[in-house]
């Protein structure tokens, strides 16, 4: 249990660090592939291949972790 809640709150922390610091990149958000609509009163923004890239990212990352 305890171990548990270790990793829990490594991973809240490490989410955190990486929320501050994703504005500072300069790529993310912008990619081909993101979606972006504007009209008069409306912006519309689904940065879809930026998800894509995030999933794909922590999806390797789980499994490099995961195995032992």
């Amino acid at each position: 249990m305890g171990r548990s809640l270790i990793v829990i709150g490594l991973c809240i922390a490490a989410l955190g660090v990486l929320v501050s610091v994703a504005g500072k990149v300069p790529f993310l958000g912008k990619l081909p592939g993101d979606i972006l609509i504007k009209r008069d009163h409306f912006t519309f923004y689904f940065p879809l291949t930026t998800c894509l890239l995030i999933s794909l990212l922590l999806m390797v990352i789980s499994r490099f972790f995961g195995h032992k």
